[in-house]
């Protein structure tokens, strides 16, 4: 194999494979990356079993051929040379070696034999569809921060995205709660999605999927079946397991009773929220809101270290109430808003608090209080 290639292409080509690469492994060939090249393109892959990426890139191929090697070396190797550089890559067979050239810059990289890389197989997907990047990026960018750490509820540990019926139809919504607080994003149903299967998005996924997401005009292709999920650009496909579990019934969580209305300017909220939370005690980090007739008071009181407080002009015209939160939780479901303002939908202190964007449905939050 012999080919060349462009030090930015080659760069972002290499920084997407290498980060699905798990950095401790017990299997080596894992480590690697695949690359193979063919006509005028290159194509890096990698996996973690997992999850597979393959990246497509511009190439001139004076030998066609394919090869591992160690993602992280490489891309290490290819972002610290110059700007502009074209990259020769050369694997001699009989070596195990790949050569990689640029200017006077010149590597060695021990390789392993081609044929021992794990190709994620393919499945037949029962939906296939594409959406815009902008909305997939919406209903994942904010959902993902409700994604439950726990590793005993693994079936929290992703973003369900399933098709649902809504007050204007059936749509695409995507779900995630850790049990403490919820996300429900919903967009417009794109055609060929009618018969998706709801799959459990893992985190990781999440994570590397928001890579593919960055250009407004891209259309991503979207194909899931019951146990894989793939987003694929004309350049790069991400294939991904889908948790196997079941996503518990989300819809019971969600106050439909709340009657106490309470509108807030969502950048002002947040910044008060994060100026009282600085005396509080960082393991309960609780927030007290107290309700009164367009008025409210953030306070918190952390006896050994202190007590702040601070008041806000709202739109509230219900009795009075006092009910508290974890600053962290408030935090990240205010910062989710988009809109000036925030709407607030309370019960009583004990019970789940709803969260929206002014009076759009689409983006639904739900926290539970704390006492405080």
């Amino acid at each position: 194999m012999k080919i060349s290639v462009e030090r930015a292409v080659l760069l972002k080509a290499v920084g997407q494979a290498q980060s699905v690469v798990e950095r401790r492994n017990t299997i080596p060939i894992l480590a690697n990356v695949l690359i193979e090249a063919e006509g005028d393109t290159v194509s890096f892959r990698a996996t973690d079993l997992d999850i597979e990426v393959v990246d497509k890139a511009p190439a001139m191929v004076e030998r066609a051929g394919a090869t591992t090697v160690s993602a992280v070396t490489l891309h290490e190797i290819v972002r610290k040379l110059p700007d502009g550089a074209m990259v020769n890559l050369t694997d001699d067979g009989a070596s195990g070696r790949l050569t990689v050239e640029a200017g006077r810059s010149n590597f060695s990289l021990a390789t392993l034999p081609k044929e021992d890389f794990p190709v994620m197989t393919t499945s037949e997907y029962a939906a296939n569809f594409s959406a815009p990047a902008p909305v997939l990026r919406r209903l994942f960018d904010k959902s993902k921060f409700a994604i439950s750490t726990e590793e005993t509820r693994y079936y929290l540990n992703g973003v369900y995205m399933h098709v649902s019926d809504s007050e204007g139809g059936r749509v695409l919504r995507c779900v995630a709660t850790d049990g403490h607080r919820l996300a429900r994003i919903d967009a417009d149903l794109p055609p060929g999605a009618e018969d998706l299967p709801g799959v459990i998005v893992p985190r990781k996924t999440v994570g590397e999927l928001r890579k593919l997401l960055d250009d407004d005009d891209m259309q991503i292709a979207v194909s899931v079946s019951e146990t894989k999920v793939r987003f694929a650009t004309p350049d790069i496909t991400l294939t991904s397991k889908v948790i196997d579990g079941t996503f518990p019934d989300y819809t019971r969580v969600i106050p439909t009773g709340n009657t106490k209305k309470m509108e807030v300017d969502a950048s002002e909220f947040a910044k008060a929220v994060d100026r009282v939370a600085t005396v509080s005690s960082e393991r309960s980090r609780a927030v007290k809101l107290a309700l009164g007739e367009d008025k409210l008071t953030l306070s918190v009181n952390a006896p050994d270290a202190g007590a702040a407080e601070e008041e806000l002009v709202v739109a509230y015209a219900d009795e009075p109430m006092e009910i508290g939160f974890n600053a962290k939780y408030l935090l990240e479901i205010a910062s989710q808003v988009d809109r000036e303002n925030a709407v607030f939908m309370f019960n009583s202190a004990g019970d789940p608090t709803l969260m929206r964007e002014g009076n759009d449905t689409s983006a639904v939050y739900v926290v539970m209080p704390m006492r405080v």
